[in-house]
């Protein structure tokens, strides 16, 4: 069957045609509150009782009691209540995640777990479907490219999870599933939005189903001048899918493609910003995103043993275009990425106990080739893991282990004068983890889990390091977590305490270099905290969630030690207020703050000023009628000027959007 799904890739993949590509006691009162609240059941804003929900914490479909210790779910239905229209947002808004606002114009906010800063996007394993959508680059996955109607779920597994996703995996792995059955009749709906500075964005999604076989296709295209001057974006993205449910599995076809075009404002220094938020220092500057993914899928069950895989292909072309005072670069980096990844699993109950054995292994090849002015670099990663985990259940008690070996074998080839992407390189690395979790009563669980996790550095920072041609040392973060869950799908309470100890932590250092900047390995360095969540039904109609990070970010060692990390804020609130009577009507109403942090050059903590904190509001009313629905959405209410990036002491500030109204029509037929 493999072999199958590898012409069938290869053959589409030959003939695409791809174009160049508030404050803490606030935070205290509103979780007793939310603990202390009466309990209903869990429901939609139709009033009625919300499905099971899958998750697949091991790689594979399971049922809810055996969801990922820790993990958080985010549903359709979540999605639709809080009218959110874009990936990112549900998990910024619904999972209380931190994101900075995106440089592209897109909304493809950098999203940060576990104060990771400048680098969070790459201690971040971001998946769809199983699939990597995370980068061998320095750039964000782009879940703009996810239509939000195609999503069924959205899983957010906070903490060291390398054994069963690999590199990049230290802060935690966010994954998306897509739907993939649809309804016997034709079904979908068709979205409109209008809002401030030239906000246009149309979205239709359609799906059916005839016997076993299920077909879905989504459609969008989103245009904005956005906030700030010359941060104009037109993106338009497609996904189409087939799968065919034959007896004890599944196998089927996914093509996601995607086009952006964005202008660049770029950044700012702290005078500029005070004078106008939304003026543009480089007012020629552009660039374009093209990608296109295609996926085969399969899974079996042979008895008590289940076998699934993804093959993947994915093509990327981006471009840019700068101009400056010193003349005028074009750049165009092309890259490819193709992902195997077959595994097992054997799930087994004898005497009351369940195992779960899970063993699999994952393959992947990517390159790059880049075109400009002052490189010509051919650049290629292969990696090879192989990985076991294994779960036991037995009375109220859960515990798992596992292990993953991955070699990297490192290309770079640049015959540009002056170069320093001239490597070859072969690295291997371990990850483990232990985990447990135990139900002292069936509304009350405590878990634990410890484990390595590790990054390697990514193509770009590599091409520019402290020793020329040489690649850095791999990072190796060691994880624990101890928490405690109490209440039940109605009215819950999670509270964690984590610390993750790295070593060689790979970072740009500005300093470094006599003040020119490199990539290096930073002395090691921790970051430890606490996370509480509530979440609460206060009555029939009113649903509240609250959730608050307290993160500590220091280097422990070397010449900065006690030194604080860069962007990373000591605090985060945010409390999400639902409304869904039976009427037809639904509202939602948004809160969060986030504590001032130091700005991205302050290595030594000498910069006389940070990145001061701010509060941001935002709200959505809706009103049903038949199967329209008509909305009003506002973000940053209180037109808030405030920014998260800033890479300089006091400049390379990029300014957070101001207010903006929004108003979307959406018929679902």
């Amino acid at each position: 069957m493999p072999y199958i799904f590898f012409i069938m890739i290869s053959f589409i993949s030959q003939r695409a045609n791809v174009r160049a590509s508030f404050a803490p006691l606030t935070m205290s009162v509103a979780i007793l509150a939310a603990f202390s609240s009466s309990s209903v059941l869990s429901q939609n804003n139709n009033g009625t009782e919300l499905a099971q929900v899958v998750v697949t914490g091991s790689r594979f479909a399971s049922a809810p009691d055996s969801a990922p210790i820790g993990a958080t779910v985010i549903t359709a239905s979540d999605i639709r209540n809080a009218g959110v229209d874009n990936v990112n947002e549900a998990i910024r808004k619904i999972a209380g995640v931190y994101g900075r606002q995106s440089s592209y114009g897109t909304q493809d906010f950098d999203l940060d777990l576990r104060g990771f800063g400048t680098n969070s996007s790459q201690n971040m394993v971001v998946l769809v479907d199983g699939v990597r959508l995370s980068e061998n680059e320095l750039s964000v996955a782009m879940l703009s490219t996810i239509p939000i109607d195609s999503v069924a779920r959205i899983e957010i597994m906070r903490g060291g999870s390398s054994v069963l996703y690999g590199d990049g995996a230290t802060a935690g792995v966010i994954q998306i599933i897509t739907k993939q059955i649809g309804q016997k009749a034709l079904s979908g709906a068709v979205t409109a939005e209008v809002g401030q500075f030239g906000h246009k964005e149309l979205r239709a999604s359609l799906g059916q189903a005839w016997g076993g076989v299920s077909a879905n296709l989504n459609l969008s295209e989103q245009k904005a001048d956005n906030y700030r001057d010359n941060n104009a974006v037109d993106q338009k993205n497609m996904n189409v899918g087939l799968v065919w449910a034959h007896k004890d599995g599944h196998v089927g076809a996914r093509i996601d493609s995607a086009r952006q075009d964005s202008r660049f404002a770029g950044a700012l220094s702290l005078a500029q910003f005070e004078q106008n938020p939304q003026q543009t220092s480089s007012p020629k500057n552009f660039g374009s995103i093209d990608s296109d993914r295609y996926t085969a899928f399969f899974d079996q069950h042979f008895g008590t043993w289940e076998m699934a895989a993804e093959l993947s292909r994915r093509n990327r072309t981006g471009k840019a275009f700068y101009s400056s005072s010193y003349g005028d670069s074009a750049s165009t980096y092309s890259s490819h990425q193709t992902q195997f990844s077959p595994r097992l699993r054997n799930v087994s109950v004898s005497d009351n106990v369940i195992n779960e054995l899970t063993a699999g292994v994952d393959l992947i090849h990517w390159d790059r080739q880049t075109e400009s002015s002052y490189s010509q670099a051919d650049a290629t990663q292969k990696s090879t893991a192989i990985y076991l985990r294994d779960e036991i259940r037995f009375g109220q008690a859960r515990l798992a282990f596992g292990a993953r070996h991955e070699v990297f074998d490192k290309n770079s080839f640049d015959p540009a004068p002056f170069t320093t992407a001239n490597y070859a390189k072969s690295q291997g690395l371990n990850a483990w983890e232990s985990q447990g979790s135990y139900a002292l009563t069936p509304q009350v669980n405590l878990f634990v889990k410890a484990g390595q996790s590790y990054r390697v550095a990514n193509v770009d920072e590599n091409g520019y390091t402290l020793v020329a041609n040489t690649p850095l040392t791999p990072q190796i973060s060691h994880d624990l977590e101890l928490g405690a869950t109490v209440g039940n799908v109605t009215r819950q309470f999670t509270a964690r305490v984590f610390r993750h100890h790295l070593k060689n932590e790979i970072f740009y250092d500005p300093t470094a270099n006599f003040g020119y900047g490199a990539n290096v390995n930073l002395d090691p360095t921790k970051r430890q905290g606490v996370e509480l969540e509530a979440t609460a039904a206060l009555n029939q109609a009113f649903a509240l969630a609250a959730k608050w990070q307290h993160l500590i970010a220091r280097f422990t060692e070397g010449v900065n030690t006690g030194k604080e990390m860069v962007m990373v804020p000591k605090n985060l609130v945010s409390v999400n207020m639902n409304w869904l009577p039976k009427n037809g009507q639904s509202a939602n109403l948004g809160l969060q703050w986030v504590d001032e942090q130091r700005y991205g050059g302050d290595f030594d903590n000498s910069c006389s000023a940070k990145i001061p904190a701010y509060t941001s509001l935002d709200a959505r009313y809706a009103k049903s009628f038949g199967a329209l629905e008509l909305a009003l959405a506002g973000t940053n209410l209180t037109d808030k000027h405030y920014f998260s990036n800033a890479y300089g002491c006091k400049s390379g500030i990029y300014p957070s959007a101001g207010r903006q109204l929004k108003i979307t029509a959406r018929y679902d037929f």
